[in-house]
């Protein structure tokens, strides 16, 4: 049994989730939102009867306080955290982690994410791509999917993967939209991922920015149309609008009003917003082709 858990990220429905993996006696959790939000999974896996304390394994997609910032709280229960190698460090050691997401988030950090403490070294597990993790009678495969981040991990189980941010986000019937944030973005890599994922034949993607997905072909063929779309405004507009400030305004303008063209109700553009806010692409793309273009 997989079963979604809506964190109410900002008090918006469908923002950010994480996924409970339960046979028996026997849990899995994959993502634990920011820590602000612990509470909020303890109450909906008191819903189900299930004991918080009892998650004793955590799989993690990558670092982002979206996606683990709560992770220190398991670990804290107990719970091993399996992640990607080169994000280890940083759960055991956050400070430069949080020292990163602060340039971004300024002074919303606590506001967005809460507390974020070092786990035990002993409780990080890290986990190379393609490496087979048992736990219990369940089975995940790690897959590599660099290009939203460089420590990414897409996690397989059966015929479904957990996407992270890889596969971008949809909430509901609105569109797929990609999350670009400094510092890793790398768009060739993106496809290589994008295209390992393809060949493991999924039968539903699971998205941390929502929930359960089926339509796969066209969610990465519209995937690769919007990423293709916001970098090439990115790589064009940097040029025109050389003050930052304004070049993250206008691109917030050019999502709304292109969501807003596709007849999107503004309470679901909101749950967009909460969940991928375009301004934090801005920086990403613009320095990807500060690096990479021309």
């Amino acid at each position: 049994m997989i079963k979604i858990i809506d964190i109410n990220f900002l008090n918006k429905k469908s923002a950010v989730g994480c996924f409970l993996l339960k046979e028996n006696n026997n849990f899995v959790l994959v993502e634990t939102g920011p820590s602000l939000y612990y509470e909020e999974i303890k109450k909906s896996l008191n819903d189900i009867n299930v004991d918080i304390k009892k998650i004793k394994n955590v799989l993690v997609t990558h670092i982002h306080l979206d996606h683990s910032g709560g992770a220190w709280k398991f670990a804290k229960n107990g719970a091993s955290i399996y992640v990607h190698p080169k994000g280890a460090p940083h759960l055991i050691s956050p400070e430069k982690l949080i020292s990163s997401a602060s340039m971004i988030y300024g002074n919303d950090m606590d506001r967005l994410w809460g507390k974020v403490e070092k786990i035990n070294s002993e409780k990080v597990i890290s986990v190379s791509n393609n490496e087979i993790i048992k736990i219990g009678n369940f089975e995940f495969k790690a897959l590599y999917t660099p290009g939203h981040a460089n420590h990414h991990i897409a996690w397989q189980f059966e015929k479904n993967i957990f996407t992270g941010d890889v596969a971008g986000a949809k909430i509901g019937n609105g569109p797929v939209m990609p999350a670009c944030p400094p510092p890793d973005i790398d768009l060739k890599k993106w496809e290589e991922s994008l295209i390992l994922l393809e060949k493991e034949k999924p039968k539903k993607l699971y998205l941390t920015h929502f929930g359960e997905h089926k339509n796969i072909d066209n969610h990465f063929s519209e995937l690769r149309d919007s990423l293709l779309d916001w970098s090439l405004w990115i790589k064009e507009k940097r040029k025109k609008y050389l003050d930052d400030n304004t070049l993250v305004k206008k691109f917030n303008e050019y999502v709304y009003e292109k969501m807003q063209s596709q007849n999107i109700s503004s309470k679901l553009i909101d749950q967009y917003y909460a969940a991928n806010p375009p301004y934090m692409s801005v920086s990403g793309l613009k320095r990807y082709w500060d690096k990479y273009g021309k």
